[in-house]
């Protein structure tokens, strides 16, 4: 055939030009990391950074523009005294740092946002222009810079200064989760290799099967960051997905090549045509099942939240560079290493025997039937589980690592600030007239706010800082000392206002913009932290509250700000998307199945057989976490990226064992076809999958011992997914529906035909005999 062709002519070109090929790739391999920027140097840790302009939390942030929230990047500094009081001296001290802060690179404004009500600590600002989602390799900087220049400012030995908020908790994450993937890749590698060493009983064959994943993956990471620092977005999930990802997929599209070349020698076959040979078949089958995994991935671009839309780009591309590896590569590596590969297994013809899988295909062959009702019963009861499905979990880490400077920052904000402060989430304004003249009406609704129950405390312009102002106070002193942004840190000689008082007005940087026709209120939800799901779950009843408020404040516009509203907005946005991509997804995988399968009878039930794996998964998640380990609930993109993965992945499977069986097909009836696809894609499905599901363990394991119940569930729910897809449904389910539909699976093709003449003549040579 002409595919064949293809492939067998790739295949002879790598073989051919082995050592060239082994250069290109090392070269590659080390130069490309050296020449293009890092994969963690432009990760946004904040899934909020890929909401569209359209949600309710967006619109927040545009409201709060002239406070400074939105235009500019904020990185809260933070400082506190050891010895009580701050002192004349860490004032003056204070003052100089904000001066010399303001010459870091990036830096268009540092507020001086007061002290505390305590008198213990003080607060500055930074507003940067750099990115404005809180990662990358400007984030990254500024936040080096800024630390270096407090540092080289040489605090008064009573102070200690830190930086605190999420940019600075952004990047301290950044540093430990550029760790996290060192430790995921290392285990990985570890793993993969014991495994291997168990499957082909040799020393080389492991090595050479993970050195083109390997490969993949020190090439795909640098350009994946190179398209991060041109606007592509990347996502700490993302970023250590390309690693699970290619280092799985890319060793089981090893597998499937290096499981044929080994059948090839043992019947007879010289060790360089025997390469050749299996490029020519199993190619066919590699490329169609990377094209499966990167159509489902290019499908996510349907979607609107751009946490999902940007996971196409740079999985894509590492399945792109695997695939590449895997045609070309490891080819010329098996042509190097001939039967040394595989030794000290044996090789020679004849040598080999069918296992397990002959068993295990002679039985589904005689009884498919019964095969397939078991599997659909098991299925089918793990997928009602589904319905007890409840999404949590959704903010993520929000809290700085140990030990970092951010957690010091975070530990002076709670300690001396208001708890509203720490991680608030804001009511925003657009007033008709100025806060100054509208002072009585802002108390209204504050009070309004206060009695509606949902928050543990409110702080705004009546009470900056936890401090107290009257409205007479704060009109008054808007007629003495103007707007509170222009105010230097400490009273101007003659100045008839209290030190105290004067520093809670200037505090009002915060709360009022410098016109005071925009204002906003620092909320502590009642129902728990703001990465929590009752907070997401209390959302929509602030909302309202703001919205009855706005009226009482005298206002045009409102908004609600903050992780638990932007979360709020993910969940829903996500559940959407999972509605609008499916469709997709299956519409393009069925195509490519209909056109390696050459039928179109073929892909329907192999989609179902995918979609009943994976309400089983699912289903299965929810019994162990929820149910049995007594967790709120599940990470809100598990049933979106495990629907998506196992589509793909699952897949993979389909594609290597019905192409296997399709060969087969072309020389024996359908009954003996199945049986000897079975025997010899049976070891290659079942390891490929313990690899690739091994590879998810190990990435749920390192989630769970740090903390992220995010990795733990992704990880463990794909693991479940494509185990029980490897052993169930493409070993057991899909063969037995194979011999139940018989010469209708290729349909219209005309090997449906071929099958019934084969078998008459079976009948003929029988009744002969």
């Amino acid at each position: 055939m002409r595919v064949h062709a293809i492939f067998g002519g790739i295949g002879s070109f790598a073989v051919k030009f082995r050592w060239f090929v082994l250069l290109v790739w090392v070269v590659a391999a080390f130069g490309i990391p050296r020449a293009l920027p890092s994969l963690s140097s432009v990760t946004q840790s904040n899934n909020a950074n890929f909401l569209p302009a359209s949600a309710p939390s967006e619109h927040a942030l545009t409201l709060a523009a002239p406070l400074g929230a939105n235009t500019y990047l904020p990185v809260p500094v933070v400082a506190a005294s050891d010895q009580g009081q701050l002192t004349a001296a860490d004032q003056v001290w204070l003052s100089k740092l904000q001066g010399d802060l303001h010459h870091v690179s990036t830096v268009v404004q540092v507020r001086d946002l007061g002290r505390s009500p305590d008198g213990q600590a003080a607060q500055l600002q930074v507003l940067s222009n750099v990115s404005q989602g809180g990662g990358g390799t400007g984030a990254t900087t500024l936040v080096k810079d800024l630390r270096a220049k407090i540092a080289s400012d040489h605090p008064p030995s009573d102070l200690s200064v830190h930086l605190a908020g999420a940019v600075a908790i952004n990047v301290d994450q950044q540093n430990k989760s550029g760790s996290t993937d060192s430790e995921i890749q290392l285990l990985s590698i570890v793993f993969i290799i014991a495994l291997l060493l168990l499957v082909f009983r040799a020393l080389l064959a492991p090595l050479v099967t993970l050195i083109p994943a390997f490969f993949a993956v020190l090439i795909a990471g640098p350009l994946v960051a190179e398209a991060g620092q041109h606007g592509l977005k990347v996502s700490p999930l993302a970023q250590i997905l390309l690693i699970v990802l290619v280092l799985g997929a890319g060793t089981d599209y090893g597998l499937f090549l290096v499981f044929r070349v080994r059948e090839n020698l043992r019947a007879g076959i010289d060790r360089k045509q025997a390469v050749v040979m299996a490029v020519e078949r199993v190619g066919e089958s590699i490329t169609f099942s990377a094209g499966t995994v990167i159509a489902a991935l290019l499908s996510l671009f349907a979607a609107t939240f751009e946490f999902y839309s940007n996971l196409a780009v740079p999985l894509s591309i590492g399945i792109a560079v695997m695939l590449l590896a895997g045609l070309t590569l490891l080819p010329a590596l098996m042509a190097i290493f001939g039967r040394a590969v595989f030794w000290p297994s044996k090789t020679q013809e004849g040598t080999g025997k069918t296992g397990i899988w002959g068993r295990v295909s002679s039985r589904i062959v005689k009884r498919p039937a019964a095969t397939l009702v078991t599997g659909l019963v098991v299925f089918g009861g793990l997928a009602i589980a589904v319905s007890a499905y409840t999404p949590a979990g959704f903010g993520g880490q929000t809290n700085a690592p140990a030990g970092t400077d951010s957690a010091a920052g975070s530990t002076i904000l709670s300690a001396h600030f208001p708890s509203t402060s720490a991680n608030p989430t804001n009511i925003i304004y657009r007033l008709r007239q100025p806060a100054w003249t509208a002072a009585q009406s802002l108390s209204a609704a504050q009070s309004q706010l206060t009695a509606t129950g949902l928050f543990s405390g409110i702080t705004g312009p009546l009470n900056p800082n936890g401090g107290q102002l009257t409205s007479a106070q704060l009109s008054s002193l808007h007629a003495q000392l103007g707007s509170p942004q222009a105010l230097p840190p400490v009273p101007p000689p003659g100045s008839t206002v209290s030190p105290s008082v004067y520093q809670l007005y200037r505090a009002e940087a915060l709360y009022i913009s410098p016109d005071g026709l925009t204002i906003q209120f620092e909320t502590g939800l009642k129902a728990g932290d703001p990465s929590t799901t009752a907070a997401t779950n209390a959302i929509p009843a602030v909302r309202t509250a703001a919205a009855a408020a706005m009226r009482t404040a005298g206002a045009s516009d409102y908004g609600v700000g903050g992780q638990a509203p932007a979360i709020n907005d993910i969940s829903s946005i996500s559940n959407s998307d999972l509605a609008r991509v499916i469709p997709i997804a299956i519409v393009v995988i069925g195509l490519l199945l209909a056109l390696v399968m050459r039928s179109l009878v073929a892909p329907l039930y192999l989609i179902v057989s995918v979609g009943l794996s994976y309400l089983a998964a699912l289903g299965l998640s929810v019994l162990v976490f929820i149910k049995l380990a007594g967790d709120g609930g599940l990470v809100f993109f598990l049933p979106f990226l495990m629907f998506i993965f196992l589509l793909a992945l699952g897949e993979d499977y389909n594609i290597l064992v019905m192409s296997r069986i399709r060969e087969e097909a072309q020389l024996l009836p359908l009954r003996d076809a199945v049986s000897r696809a079975l025997i010899a894609t049976g070891t290659t499905v079942t390891s490929a999958g313990l690899v690739l599901g091994g590879t998810f363990s190990v990435f749920a394991i390192v989630g769970a011992q740090q903390g992220s119940t995010q990795f733990r569930d992704v990880g463990a729910g794909l693991a479940l997914g494509v185990l029980m897809d490897t052993f169930l449904v493409r070993t057991l389910l899909v063969p037995s529906t194979v011999m139940l539909l018989g010469r209708w699976n290729w349909w219209p093709s005309k090997l449906g035909k071929r099958d019934a003449e084969l078998r008459a003549e079976q009948a003929v040579e029988g009744s002969s005999v």
